[in-house]
């Protein structure tokens, strides 16, 4: 009896069964899995010389772009015919699969709204897409810096964009200048991308360089800021705002933890005091409450916190340096000047600072070591970057009505002076405060001196305590 009840429960396997069941997990894993879509947009102003590059690049990706939209906008080069040569479907083979991509070359000819103009231009293109990708005309990104971006915010919907890691790729530089200029960039990009990557890759600014966007956070900006377009014409810093409406709207602005593109950089005075003008000026025009027409002012909105504090820094970098410049200088006017070698100090907390932000660097060179440990070359660059703060204050003051993106323009062309101005403004200073230190008695500048001292002793140790602090906090395996 119990042999028999046992038997009732053996099973038989049954190879139709089985045959089906392979059969029917190996048409699961053939199933199409939903592969989202992405609309390229590049604005090109005057970009002959360098978009080939960029579109070979993209071409190059490991993940193309479904569609490239190349908006060429008040150009007066070649950059119509140069891109046109690339205009057409194009298929290759990656790592992925074949892949396939149309590019379309746009001349909208004269155009008053610029870069933004072409951009809404673009978006008008592409807004059916799951994904904007914003690329410059100069912009030439790793090769698998498309599929890093969309992967990483296809994974989170509460991600609305993110963007590339940036830097300047400095191979091909003619002269000094170009090479100093480029070194202090690359440091100054880094320093601020690894700020980013720290902050739980918290992103202040999706740069339009190369950034990408989900087009659903367009429309809720759209909706939420009653705009048509998704780039207003009336800020200087359009990546900013629109970074600040995608995160008001309830969605994550990131930056990648792997995603690399190479930018345009500034190889003059000239050209680099109208960029960082303009951004530092379109920066405090977010920041300062009720200076732009259809909004109050967001001071401490979440993406701006970052920027007052660069901005407060500079304060801190204008004071010490001024501070001790002058004192130095009234000192040795009456022979009061007594070395310490404590004074070392602060310039090897500087030097030990600028190495660990050279060693961040994922394409470090010589050239970035040599800027950090000399220096002089980082001192120097900072005196620039003075230059550039006071300048952008000074004409955010003065609500002087002028148009940056066309003296970035001007600039770039070789024409406009107003890059000297802070080295002029720095001299006349100087000598009124020659003027009067020769009129001071021999007792009130030992009483100025005396008390000048111990302040400047004061800030310098707070300041080279936050350096170290910066030297020494770990960069969790990031590198910008």
């Amino acid at each position: 009896m119990g042999d028999a009840t046992a038997n009732q429960y053996v099973r038989v396997p049954d190879p139709t069964m089985a045959a089906y069941a392979d059969e029917f997990l190996a048409g699961v894993e053939d199933l199409p899995t939903y592969r989202p879509t992405i609309g390229c947009v590049i604005p090109a102003y005057n970009e002959a010389e360098t978009i080939a590059g960029v579109l070979d690049a993209l071409l190059a990706q490991t993940r193309l772009p479904d569609v490239i939209h190349v908006i060429v906008n008040n150009t007066t080069d070649d950059t119509v015919e140069v891109a046109g040569y690339y205009a057409g479907e194009h298929v290759r083979m990656t790592r992925n699969g074949e892949q396939m991509t149309e590019i379309f070359v746009h001349d909208i000819g004269k155009n008053p709204d610029k870069k933004v103009g072409a951009l809404n231009y673009g978006y008008s293109l592409v807004e059916g897409y799951d994904y904007l990708l914003g690329v410059d005309g100069d912009t030439t990104p790793e090769p698998d810096a498309v599929e890093e971006l969309v992967n990483e915010i296809a994974s989170d919907d509460r991600i609305g964009g993110i963007s590339a890691i940036y830097s300047i790729d400095d191979s091909a530089l003619d002269g000094p200048m170009a090479k100093f200029l480029i070194a202090g960039q690359r440091a100054q990009f880094s320093a601020f991308n690894m700020q980013n990557l720290l902050r739980g890759r918290n992103m202040a600014v999706l740069g339009g360089q190369f950034s990408i966007f989900a087009t659903r956070a367009l429309r809720d900006v759209l909706e939420d800021s009653h705009q048509r377009t998704p780039w207003v014409k009336d800020s200087e810093v359009e990546d900013s705002l629109l970074s600040l409406q995608i995160k008001s709207a309830g969605y994550l602005t990131k930056i990648s933890a792997a995603a690399r593109a190479h930018v345009g950089g500034m190889t003059t005075l000239r050209s680099l005091d109208a960029q960082q003008v303009k951004w530092n000026f379109g920066a405090i025009d977010l920041m300062w409450p009720g200076q732009r027409g259809d909004t109050p002012g967001q001071p401490l909105h979440p993406n701006l916190r970052l920027r007052w504090f660069e901005h407060i820094s500079m304060v801190i970098n204008i004071t010490t340096r001024l501070m001790f410049l002058t004192l130095l200088l009234g000192s040795l006017s009456i022979n009061a000047f007594v070395f310490s070698p404590w004074w070392l100090i602060p310039p090897m907390a500087a030097i030990l600072l600028n190495f660990r932000v050279a060693r961040s660097m994922y394409y470090g060179n010589r050239r970035d070591y040599l800027f950090a440990i000399l220096l002089a070359p980082a001192e120097v660059y900072m005196w620039i970057r003075i230059g550039h703060f006071l300048r952008s204050w000074t004409k955010f003051a003065s609500r002087a009505q002028t148009d940056n993106w066309a003296a970035q323009a001007k600039a770039e062309r070789g024409a406009g002076q107003g890059y000297l101005a802070p080295l002029a403004v720095l001299l006349v200073i100087l000598a009124v405060l020659a003027a009067i230190w020769l009129q001071i008695p021999i007792n009130a500048k030992s009483d100025i001196l005396a008390v000048g001292w111990p302040i400047l002793g004061v800030i310098t140790i707070l300041q080279t305590g936050w350096m170290m602090t910066k030297v020494l906090r770990r960069y969790k395996g990031f590198k910008a």
